[in-house]
Protein backbone atom coordinates (compact mmCIF):
# COMPACT_ATOMS: atom_id res chain seq x y z
CA UNK A 1 0.00 0.00 0.00
CA UNK A 2 1.53 3.33 -1.03
CA UNK A 3 2.45 5.66 1.79
CA UNK A 4 1.62 9.35 1.91
CA UNK A 5 5.17 10.03 0.85
CA UNK A 6 4.65 7.84 -2.20
CA UNK A 7 1.38 9.58 -3.03
CA UNK A 8 2.98 13.03 -2.85
CA UNK A 9 5.83 11.84 -5.06
CA UNK A 10 3.39 10.45 -7.63
CA UNK A 11 1.23 13.60 -7.62
CA UNK A 12 4.26 15.85 -8.07
CA UNK A 13 5.34 13.76 -11.05
CA UNK A 14 1.95 13.29 -12.71
CA UNK A 15 0.00 16.44 -11.81
CA UNK A 16 2.73 18.92 -11.00
CA UNK A 17 4.21 20.54 -7.89
CA UNK A 18 1.17 22.68 -7.04
CA UNK A 19 -1.07 19.60 -6.96
CA UNK A 20 1.35 17.95 -4.55
CA UNK A 21 1.37 21.07 -2.37
CA UNK A 22 -2.45 21.19 -2.35
CA UNK A 23 -2.53 17.53 -1.34
CA UNK A 24 -0.04 18.23 1.45
CA UNK A 25 -2.18 21.10 2.72
CA UNK A 26 -5.33 18.97 2.64
CA UNK A 27 -3.56 16.15 4.48
CA UNK A 28 -2.37 18.48 7.27
CA UNK A 29 -5.87 19.92 7.53
CA UNK A 30 -7.52 16.49 7.76
CA UNK A 31 -5.01 15.37 10.42
CA UNK A 32 -5.63 18.59 12.35
CA UNK A 33 -1.89 19.07 12.34
CA UNK A 34 -2.39 22.80 12.38
CA UNK A 35 1.18 23.97 12.96
CA UNK A 36 2.39 21.96 9.97
CA UNK A 37 -0.65 23.21 8.01
CA UNK A 38 0.72 26.73 8.45
CA UNK A 39 4.14 25.57 7.27
CA UNK A 40 2.58 23.83 4.25
CA UNK A 41 0.59 26.90 3.20
CA UNK A 42 3.67 29.09 3.42
CA UNK A 43 5.69 26.48 1.53
CA UNK A 44 3.18 26.73 -1.31
CA UNK A 45 3.36 30.52 -1.35
CA UNK A 46 7.16 30.48 -1.50
CA UNK A 47 7.04 28.00 -4.35
CA UNK A 48 4.56 30.21 -6.23
CA UNK A 49 6.87 33.20 -5.75
CA UNK A 50 9.93 31.24 -6.84
CA UNK A 51 11.64 31.66 -3.48
CA UNK A 52 13.92 29.22 -1.60
CA UNK A 53 11.97 26.47 0.18
CA UNK A 54 14.43 25.75 2.98
CA UNK A 55 12.61 27.92 5.60
CA UNK A 56 8.97 28.16 4.48
CA UNK A 57 7.78 30.60 7.17
CA UNK A 58 10.82 32.87 7.26
CA UNK A 59 10.71 36.44 5.98
CA UNK A 60 14.49 36.79 5.89
CA UNK A 61 14.84 35.35 2.36
CA UNK A 62 11.90 37.26 0.85
CA UNK A 63 13.00 40.13 -1.44
CA UNK A 64 11.53 43.55 -0.74
CA UNK A 65 9.49 43.62 -3.96
CA UNK A 66 7.74 40.34 -2.94
CA UNK A 67 7.43 41.01 0.77
CA UNK A 68 3.94 42.54 0.68
CA UNK A 69 2.54 39.57 -1.25
CA UNK A 70 4.18 37.08 1.10
CA UNK A 71 3.05 38.96 4.21
CA UNK A 72 -0.57 38.94 3.00
CA UNK A 73 -0.40 35.18 2.56
CA UNK A 74 1.27 34.86 5.97
CA UNK A 75 -1.55 36.76 7.66
CA UNK A 76 -4.27 34.77 5.87
CA UNK A 77 -2.61 31.48 6.83
CA UNK A 78 -2.18 32.59 10.44
CA UNK A 79 -5.88 33.52 10.61
CA UNK A 80 -6.99 30.16 9.24
CA UNK A 81 -4.70 28.15 11.47
CA UNK A 82 -5.44 30.30 14.53
CA UNK A 83 -9.20 29.92 14.04
CA UNK A 84 -8.85 26.16 13.53
CA UNK A 85 -6.87 25.89 16.77
CA UNK A 86 -9.58 27.87 18.63
CA UNK A 87 -12.25 25.50 17.30
CA UNK A 88 -10.09 22.55 18.36
CA UNK A 89 -9.81 23.91 21.92
CA UNK A 90 -6.12 24.82 21.61
CA UNK A 91 -6.40 28.44 22.72
CA UNK A 92 -2.79 28.82 23.81
CA UNK A 93 -1.50 27.66 20.42
CA UNK A 94 -4.05 29.85 18.60
CA UNK A 95 -2.85 32.88 20.53
CA UNK A 96 0.66 32.38 19.14
CA UNK A 97 -0.64 33.05 15.63
CA UNK A 98 -3.04 35.88 16.39
CA UNK A 99 -0.51 37.61 18.61
CA UNK A 100 2.07 37.43 15.80
CA UNK A 101 -0.26 39.20 13.35
CA UNK A 102 -1.49 41.55 16.11
CA UNK A 103 -5.14 40.50 15.93
CA UNK A 104 -6.50 39.67 19.36
CA UNK A 105 -10.20 39.94 18.50
CA UNK A 106 -10.78 36.24 17.61
CA UNK A 107 -9.10 35.14 20.84
CA UNK A 108 -11.03 37.73 22.85
CA UNK A 109 -14.30 36.52 21.31
CA UNK A 110 -13.45 32.92 22.18
CA UNK A 111 -12.49 33.81 25.77
CA UNK A 112 -15.72 35.81 26.18
CA UNK A 113 -17.73 32.61 25.64
CA UNK A 114 -15.59 30.48 27.96
CA UNK A 115 -16.08 29.42 31.55
CA UNK A 116 -13.18 28.98 33.91
CA UNK A 117 -11.82 25.40 33.64
CA UNK A 118 -11.87 23.26 36.78
CA UNK A 119 -8.30 22.16 36.10
CA UNK A 120 -6.01 24.61 37.94
CA UNK A 121 -3.21 24.60 35.36
CA UNK A 122 -5.62 25.15 32.46
CA UNK A 123 -7.31 27.94 34.41
CA UNK A 124 -3.99 29.67 35.02
CA UNK A 125 -3.08 29.27 31.34
CA UNK A 126 -6.35 30.93 30.36
CA UNK A 127 -5.81 33.76 32.85
CA UNK A 128 -2.30 34.27 31.53
CA UNK A 129 -3.50 34.70 27.93
CA UNK A 130 -6.51 36.81 28.84
CA UNK A 131 -4.98 39.11 31.44
CA UNK A 132 -1.20 39.12 31.43
CA UNK A 133 -0.84 38.88 27.67
CA UNK A 134 -3.77 41.22 27.07
CA UNK A 135 -6.08 39.09 24.91
CA UNK A 136 -9.15 39.90 27.08
CA UNK A 137 -8.03 41.70 30.28
CA UNK A 138 -11.49 42.17 31.78
CA UNK A 139 -12.46 38.52 31.44
CA UNK A 140 -9.02 37.66 32.81
CA UNK A 141 -9.71 39.81 35.87
CA UNK A 142 -13.05 38.08 36.38
CA UNK A 143 -11.33 34.69 36.23
CA UNK A 144 -8.58 35.88 38.59
CA UNK A 145 -11.14 37.04 41.15
CA UNK A 146 -12.69 33.57 41.14
CA UNK A 147 -9.43 31.67 41.46
CA UNK A 148 -7.10 33.96 43.41
CA UNK A 149 -9.39 36.28 45.33
CA UNK A 150 -9.56 40.03 45.84
CA UNK A 151 -6.07 40.65 47.23
CA UNK A 152 -4.19 38.98 44.40
CA UNK A 153 -6.44 40.57 41.79
CA UNK A 154 -5.87 44.08 43.15
CA UNK A 155 -2.11 43.54 43.22
CA UNK A 156 -2.19 42.27 39.64
CA UNK A 157 -4.40 45.10 38.44
CA UNK A 158 -1.98 47.64 39.88
CA UNK A 159 0.74 46.01 37.77
CA UNK A 160 -1.18 45.74 34.49
CA UNK A 161 -3.25 48.94 34.65
CA UNK A 162 -0.61 51.06 32.84
CA UNK A 163 -0.70 48.61 29.92
CA UNK A 164 -4.50 48.72 29.52
CA UNK A 165 -6.30 50.95 27.07
CA UNK A 166 -8.62 53.68 28.27
CA UNK A 167 -11.81 51.68 27.82
CA UNK A 168 -10.28 48.63 29.49
CA UNK A 169 -9.26 50.75 32.49
CA UNK A 170 -12.84 51.92 32.91
CA UNK A 171 -14.16 48.36 32.67
CA UNK A 172 -11.55 47.09 35.13
CA UNK A 173 -12.41 49.84 37.61
CA UNK A 174 -16.13 49.14 37.24
CA UNK A 175 -15.57 45.41 37.82
CA UNK A 176 -13.58 45.98 41.01
CA UNK A 177 -16.04 48.56 42.36
CA UNK A 178 -18.99 46.21 41.89
CA UNK A 179 -17.10 43.30 43.44
CA UNK A 180 -15.92 45.20 46.52
CA UNK A 181 -19.22 47.05 46.99
CA UNK A 182 -21.17 43.77 47.00
CA UNK A 183 -18.75 42.22 49.47
CA UNK A 184 -18.79 45.25 51.76
CA UNK A 185 -22.55 45.71 51.80
CA UNK A 186 -23.02 42.03 52.71
CA UNK A 187 -20.55 42.34 55.58
CA UNK A 188 -22.09 45.56 56.90
CA UNK A 189 -25.60 44.13 56.58
CA UNK A 190 -24.52 41.07 58.58
CA UNK A 191 -23.08 43.32 61.31
CA UNK A 192 -26.27 45.37 61.48
CA UNK A 193 -28.44 42.23 61.61
CA UNK A 194 -26.29 40.79 64.38
CA UNK A 195 -26.74 43.90 66.52
CA UNK A 196 -30.27 44.79 65.36
CA UNK A 197 -32.03 41.52 64.41
CA UNK A 198 -35.27 43.23 63.41
CA UNK A 199 -33.73 46.01 61.32
CA UNK A 200 -35.13 45.99 57.76
CA UNK A 201 -32.60 45.37 54.97
CA UNK A 202 -31.20 48.48 53.35
CA UNK A 203 -31.08 49.28 49.66
CA UNK A 204 -27.58 50.77 49.66
CA UNK A 205 -24.38 51.02 51.65
CA UNK A 206 -25.11 54.68 52.33
CA UNK A 207 -28.47 53.77 53.87
CA UNK A 208 -26.88 51.01 55.94
CA UNK A 209 -24.29 53.24 57.63
CA UNK A 210 -26.47 56.36 57.97
CA UNK A 211 -26.81 57.27 61.65
CA UNK A 212 -24.96 54.16 62.79
CA UNK A 213 -21.68 55.51 64.09
CA UNK A 214 -21.41 52.44 66.30
CA UNK A 215 -20.49 50.45 63.20
CA UNK A 216 -17.10 52.19 63.24
CA UNK A 217 -16.43 52.43 66.98
CA UNK A 218 -13.23 51.04 68.49
CA UNK A 219 -11.58 50.78 65.07
CA UNK A 220 -14.22 48.46 63.67
CA UNK A 221 -14.22 47.79 59.92
CA UNK A 222 -15.96 45.37 57.58
CA UNK A 223 -13.51 44.81 54.75
CA UNK A 224 -9.76 44.79 54.21
CA UNK A 225 -8.97 48.50 54.35
CA UNK A 226 -6.09 48.19 51.86
CA UNK A 227 -8.53 46.68 49.35
CA UNK A 228 -10.93 49.55 49.94
CA UNK A 229 -8.15 52.09 49.44
CA UNK A 230 -7.05 50.50 46.15
CA UNK A 231 -10.53 50.15 44.67
CA UNK A 232 -11.45 53.74 45.50
CA UNK A 233 -8.23 54.80 43.78
CA UNK A 234 -9.08 52.68 40.70
CA UNK A 235 -12.49 54.36 40.63
CA UNK A 236 -10.95 57.58 39.32
CA UNK A 237 -10.94 55.91 35.89
CA UNK A 238 -14.74 55.83 35.87
CA UNK A 239 -16.52 58.32 33.62
CA UNK A 240 -19.70 60.35 34.20
CA UNK A 241 -22.67 58.14 33.45
CA UNK A 242 -21.06 54.94 34.72
CA UNK A 243 -23.47 53.37 37.24
CA UNK A 244 -20.50 52.25 39.34
CA UNK A 245 -19.58 55.88 40.01
CA UNK A 246 -22.36 56.17 42.61
CA UNK A 247 -21.12 52.97 44.24
CA UNK A 248 -17.57 54.36 44.31
CA UNK A 249 -18.85 57.48 46.07
CA UNK A 250 -20.48 55.30 48.73
CA UNK A 251 -17.23 53.37 49.18
CA UNK A 252 -15.44 56.67 49.77
CA UNK A 253 -18.16 57.75 52.21
CA UNK A 254 -17.70 54.50 54.11
CA UNK A 255 -13.92 54.97 54.13
CA UNK A 256 -14.27 58.50 55.50
CA UNK A 257 -16.13 57.06 58.53
CA UNK A 258 -13.30 54.67 59.45
CA UNK A 259 -10.95 55.34 62.33
CA UNK A 260 -8.21 57.74 61.21
CA UNK A 261 -5.57 55.06 61.71
CA UNK A 262 -7.31 53.02 59.01
CA UNK A 263 -7.41 55.87 56.47
CA UNK A 264 -4.18 55.73 54.52
CA UNK A 265 -3.16 59.01 52.92
CA UNK A 266 -2.57 59.23 49.19
CA UNK A 267 -0.54 61.37 46.86
CA UNK A 268 -1.38 65.05 46.44
CA UNK A 269 -4.15 66.14 46.16
CA UNK A 270 -5.58 62.94 47.67
CA UNK A 271 -3.64 63.22 50.92
CA UNK A 272 -7.01 63.38 52.71
CA UNK A 273 -7.79 60.20 50.85
CA UNK A 274 -11.50 59.54 51.25
CA UNK A 275 -12.77 63.13 51.58
CA UNK A 276 -10.79 64.11 48.46
CA UNK A 277 -12.26 61.18 46.54
CA UNK A 278 -15.74 62.08 47.71
CA UNK A 279 -15.33 65.53 46.16
CA UNK A 280 -13.79 64.05 43.00
CA UNK A 281 -16.66 61.59 42.47
CA UNK A 282 -19.30 64.21 43.29
CA UNK A 283 -17.94 66.50 40.60
CA UNK A 284 -18.12 63.68 38.06
CA UNK A 285 -21.68 62.93 39.21
CA UNK A 286 -22.70 66.58 38.97
CA UNK A 287 -23.33 66.75 42.71
CA UNK A 288 -22.00 69.57 44.95
CA UNK A 289 -19.78 70.62 42.06
CA UNK A 290 -18.94 74.10 43.38
CA UNK A 291 -18.03 72.64 46.76
CA UNK A 292 -15.80 70.01 45.16
CA UNK A 293 -14.05 72.47 42.86
CA UNK A 294 -13.49 74.83 45.80
CA UNK A 295 -11.92 71.97 47.76
CA UNK A 296 -9.28 71.29 45.11
CA UNK A 297 -8.83 74.98 44.32
CA UNK A 298 -8.06 75.69 47.98
CA UNK A 299 -5.47 72.93 47.98
CA UNK A 300 -3.96 74.43 44.84
CA UNK A 301 -3.85 77.95 46.29
CA UNK A 302 -2.37 76.89 49.61
CA UNK A 303 0.34 74.47 48.42
CA UNK A 304 3.71 76.28 48.13
CA UNK A 305 5.43 73.53 46.16
CA UNK A 306 5.37 74.13 42.40
CA UNK A 307 5.45 70.43 41.53
CA UNK A 308 2.57 69.72 43.90
CA UNK A 309 0.67 72.64 42.39
CA UNK A 310 1.01 71.06 38.97
CA UNK A 311 -0.29 67.72 40.28
CA UNK A 312 -3.29 69.35 41.94
CA UNK A 313 -3.98 71.44 38.83
CA UNK A 314 -3.79 68.32 36.66
CA UNK A 315 -6.38 66.52 38.80
CA UNK A 316 -8.66 69.55 38.87
CA UNK A 317 -8.41 70.12 35.12
CA UNK A 318 -8.99 66.43 34.45
CA UNK A 319 -12.15 66.20 36.54
CA UNK A 320 -13.50 69.48 35.13
CA UNK A 321 -12.97 68.41 31.53
CA UNK A 322 -14.53 65.00 32.13
CA UNK A 323 -17.54 66.59 33.80
CA UNK A 324 -18.15 68.92 30.84
CA UNK A 325 -16.54 72.07 32.26
CA UNK A 326 -13.71 72.55 29.78
CA UNK A 327 -13.76 76.36 29.90
CA UNK A 328 -13.37 76.34 33.67
CA UNK A 329 -10.60 73.76 33.26
CA UNK A 330 -8.75 76.03 30.84
CA UNK A 331 -8.67 78.83 33.41
CA UNK A 332 -6.79 76.54 35.78
CA UNK A 333 -4.58 75.11 33.03
CA UNK A 334 -3.55 78.57 31.76
CA UNK A 335 -2.00 79.32 35.11
CA UNK A 336 -0.39 75.99 35.95
CA UNK A 337 -0.24 73.66 32.92
CA UNK A 338 0.24 75.91 29.87
CA UNK A 339 3.59 74.32 28.96
CA UNK A 340 2.40 70.73 29.44
CA UNK A 341 2.11 68.65 26.28
CA UNK A 342 2.09 64.97 27.14
CA UNK A 343 0.01 61.94 26.23
CA UNK A 344 -2.03 62.31 29.41
CA UNK A 345 -2.68 66.03 28.95
CA UNK A 346 -2.09 68.60 26.24
CA UNK A 347 -2.67 72.29 26.89
CA UNK A 348 -2.88 72.84 23.14
CA UNK A 349 -5.68 70.27 22.78
CA UNK A 350 -7.62 71.86 25.61
CA UNK A 351 -7.29 75.28 23.96
CA UNK A 352 -8.62 73.89 20.68
CA UNK A 353 -11.46 72.13 22.50
CA UNK A 354 -12.54 75.37 24.15
CA UNK A 355 -11.93 77.49 21.03
CA UNK A 356 -9.17 79.53 22.66
CA UNK A 357 -6.28 79.02 20.25
CA UNK A 358 -4.86 82.42 21.21
CA UNK A 359 -4.02 80.99 24.64
CA UNK A 360 -2.14 78.17 22.92
CA UNK A 361 -0.37 80.71 20.70
CA UNK A 362 0.75 82.83 23.64
CA UNK A 363 1.97 79.80 25.58
CA UNK A 364 3.98 78.60 22.56
CA UNK A 365 5.47 82.08 22.14
CA UNK A 366 6.45 82.24 25.81
CA UNK A 367 7.98 78.78 25.52
CA UNK A 368 9.93 79.71 22.39
CA UNK A 369 8.16 77.04 20.37
CA UNK A 370 7.97 78.30 16.78
CA UNK A 371 6.30 75.15 15.46
CA UNK A 372 3.60 75.26 18.14
CA UNK A 373 3.16 79.01 17.62
CA UNK A 374 2.66 78.54 13.87
CA UNK A 375 0.26 75.64 14.39
CA UNK A 376 -1.79 77.77 16.79
CA UNK A 377 -1.68 80.74 14.44
CA UNK A 378 -2.94 78.71 11.50
CA UNK A 379 -5.53 76.90 13.62
CA UNK A 380 -7.04 80.23 14.64
CA UNK A 381 -7.38 81.23 10.97
CA UNK A 382 -8.90 77.98 9.73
Amino acid sequence: MPTLFDQLTEQAASQGPLAALDALIQQMRSEKNFHRLFDAKMLKKKFELGLPLLRPTSLSDVPQDQRETFERAYIEAAREVGQSLIENGQLNDAWLYFRTIQEKEPIAAAIEKMSLPDDFEKAQELINIALYEGAHPIKGLQFLLKTNGTCNTITTLDQVMPQLGGEERKQAAALMVRHLYDELIQNVQADVQRRMPFAPPANSLRELILGRDWLFQEGNYHIDVSHLNSVVRFSRFLEPGAPELKLALQLAEYGARLDQQLQYSGETPFDEFYPAHQHFFEILLGEKVDEGVAYFQQKLDQDPDEQDQQMIAYVLVDVLVRSGRAEQALQVAEKHLRFLDEQSFSFAELCVKVGRTEAWREAAKEKGDLVGFTAALLSSQS
